[in-house]
């Protein structure tokens, strides 16, 4: 098993001939939080107010077809949304920021069901920001 990363004991990024949950198209925003003062007959003062929640977004397929029961993991990410829990959100055996993550919002796409109304496939799109 190759080991991709973790969002807590929550949800194990990882890629074996078993299992493969893995995520795409991940971006971090790092922003700066700043105050613009108005000089009478002068240019905007810039103040640094200090740093900004960083925000992730990531998109993760979940199939059966790659050992990942997509139902099952859907309502597990709602139920963290819903209860605004966080975690420590790792990759590579690193921590992605110095604090924890909470997840903030979700979309998912229903890729494929079958008989019995049985979810095959799903994408799920995910926004973390720092929990403080």
């Amino acid at each position: 098993m190759a080991l991709v990363g973790n969002l807590g004991s929550f949800i194990i990024f990882e890629v074996s001939s078993n299992k493969v949950l893995t995520f795409s198209g991940m971006s971090r925003k790092v922003t700066g939080r700043w105050a613009e003062h108005q000089v009478i007959g002068g240019k905007a003062e810039a103040e640094f107010l200090g740093a900004d929640l960083q925000e992730v977004s990531m998109s993760i397929f979940l199939s059966t077809m790659h050992g990942v029961r997509p139902r099952k993991t859907l309502e597990r990410i709602h139920k963290a949304v819903e209860k605004g829990e966080y975690f420590t959100f790792v990759i590579g055996g690193q921590k992605v920021g110095k604090k924890k993550w909470r997840i903030t919002s979700t979309s998912e796409t229903w890729d494929n069901i079958i008989r019995d109304g049985d979810l095959v496939s799903a994408k799920v799109s995910v926004t973390l920001r720092e929990y403080v």
